[in-house]
């Protein structure tokens, strides 16, 4: 029995020998895999990228962006791109909240202005200067990257753009003997013309008030120049500057000859871009965001696109402004966050994909880029081709003005707008109401 018992216990001690053994190089080999893997974990980095453009409804943009991805991941096998996609207003919200506990993506999304001040204020968004001055000096069209400028630095790049010409029909200039003005001498002449034959001169739907507020922008720009506006609203001038207030009284007087379709203050934007589209209407100021409207979209008939032509807001002669001077404003721009623990590779990325966007974006989704394009050997409808070229001279961008404003003070302007097409007010009471909002908020 005993000999049983010393054979038992030799062969338990044989198995617990075994057994420690078998754990022993079980640990020994699990600590060398977390030494490769950790290893492996120090050698990539990972950004992380948070974005709006969802393949649900932003397919080509969504495309667009994974490729930019794939192309920065194969020239840069150290480091990887997490992307998160969220819809436009739950972006924003989550940005909100991710701000709360200073949580930001490495990479983002912002908007110019407004948006921008408290991210920056809070010390949250990391200036991009350096990506100024670097890799993509010289690149953006001119105002574009000013827009996301803050007490001197840049605090986002931007990769849209929008601008606003004056879309006019070919054919009903043709008919009613209307040649294409220069001036906006010209452009009263022509729109007297058209009145005078019964024809609409140019649809507008200032029920939404913005709409309007281009009209008194460029006036403001071609009368002042392009920083007296800009000056009024961050308060180193004023909105009874008297440039402004003959802006003002320039809208009284096109409101006088009839320049706008019957009821304007009463249609939404929509509305009055069916009158351009329906062909009863001569003229439309909108921004870029509509040239598929007038080039590829094939729920317009052929006749009307083909009938579409766009010119520059002629220069007021005796005017400080620059007829290639712009009503317009950046899109969606990029943002590094200031506490990224890969804030460099952030940078990195961010340049790359500023560059990379701007020679995809337009050819594959019809988005003009807020960085300048060569048009040599691009396959697009002639529009897109002038404008892209016109935006390479262009001398100067102005942000669209309720974008520059505080919410309150904004709906003051949008407000005053209304008023002013409305003839609700006078030009001095338009810009005394603006002073005040903006007095107020100074307090």
């Amino acid at each position: 029995m005993r000999g049983n018992w010393t054979k038992i216990l030799f062969t338990l001690s044989f198995i617990v020998l075994f057994v420690l053994t078998a754990c022993g190089g079980g640990s020994e080999t699990s600590s060398g895999s977390e030494e490769n893997e950790s290893g492996s974990e120090s050698a990539e980095k990972t950004i992380e990228f948070m974005h709006l453009w969802p393949e649900g409804s932003s397919k080509q943009h969504f495309e667009i962006v994974n490729g930019i991805i794939d192309e920065f991941e194969q020239d840069n096998p150290d480091v990887k791109v997490e992307v998160e996609i969220l819809g436009n207003e739950q972006y924003k919200e989550k940005l909100k909240v991710l701000s709360t506990s200073n949580e930001l993506p490495d990479v983002g999304m912002a908007w110019p202005a407004g948006f921008l001040e408290p991210y920056v204020s809070g010390n949250m968004f990391a200036p991009l200067d350096d990506i100024l001055e670097g890799p993509l000096k010289d690149k953006f069209v001119a105002g574009t990257a000013e827009a996301y400028q803050i007490d001197g630095s840049t605090y986002s790049l931007p990769l849209e753009l929008n601008i606003t010409p004056i879309y006019y029909n070919k054919r009903i200039f043709d008919e009613n003997g209307v040649e294409v003005p220069t001036t906006y001498e010209e452009l009263k002449t022509a729109i007297q013309t058209l009145a005078d034959n019964g024809v609409t001169p140019v649809a507008l739907g200032n029920k939404d008030r913005w709409t309007g507020s281009m009209w008194y922008m460029y006036l403001a720009d071609r009368i002042g120049g392009p920083e007296t506006l800009n000056k009024a609203i961050d308060r180193t001038g004023s909105f009874e500057d008297p440039a402004l207030i003959q802006a003002a009284e320039e809208i009284q007087e096109l409101v006088e000859m009839g320049a706008f379709i019957n009821g304007f203050n009463g249609l939404g934007n929509d509305e009055a871009k069916g009158y351009f589209i329906n062909e009863q209407a001569a003229m439309y100021l909108m921004a870029t965001w509509d040239l598929p409207e007038w080039t590829t979209n094939e729920d317009n008939p052929q006749e009307f696109r083909d009938s579409v032509e766009y010119m520059k807001f002629p220069e007021v002669e005796g005017g400080e402004g620059d007829i290639n001077s712009y009503v317009g404003g950046p899109g969606v721009g990029l943002f590094v966050a200031e506490n990224s623990d890969v804030k460099e590779e952030a940078k990195d990325f961010v340049a790359f994909f500023v560059e990379k966007w701007g020679e995809k974006s337009v050819t594959d989704a019809g988005v003009i880029p807020a960085t300048k394009v060569d048009t040599e050997g691009i396959e697009l409808p002639q529009m897109y081709i002038d404008i892209l070229n016109d935006l390479n001279e262009a001398s100067n961008l102005t942000l669209y003005a309720d974008v520059q404003m505080s919410p309150s003070v904004a709906e003051v302007h949008l407000d005053m707008i209304q008023a002013l097409f409305g003839e609700a007010v006078t030009p001095e009471e338009f810009a005394k109401e603006q002073e005040a909002a903006l007095a107020e908020e100074e307090e």
